[in-house]
């Protein structure tokens, strides 16, 4: 009895961490998510803001890449 006592807390404990590490994880994803989030946000505000006409482009102006 003592040993599968032993056994169950080991594995608690073992658990435990593993949990702990998840949280971890999750929580550092979420600032990624966050970070990227406030990214898409400020990219979408230049193309909003950015609504000067574009003059055309003549693709036959523009110099090859190997010039």
């Amino acid at each position: 009895m003592e040993s599968r006592l032993t056994e169950l807390e080991i594995k608690i404990s073992f658990t435990e961490d593993q949990l702990e590490e998840l949280n971890k994880v999750v929580y550092r994803q979420q600032q990624q998510i966050d970070r990227l989030i406030g990214e898409v946000r400020a990219l979408r505000d230049q193309v909003v803001n950015n609504d000067q006409p574009q003059e055309q482009r003549n693709l036959r102006d523009e110099i090859p890449p190997h010039y």
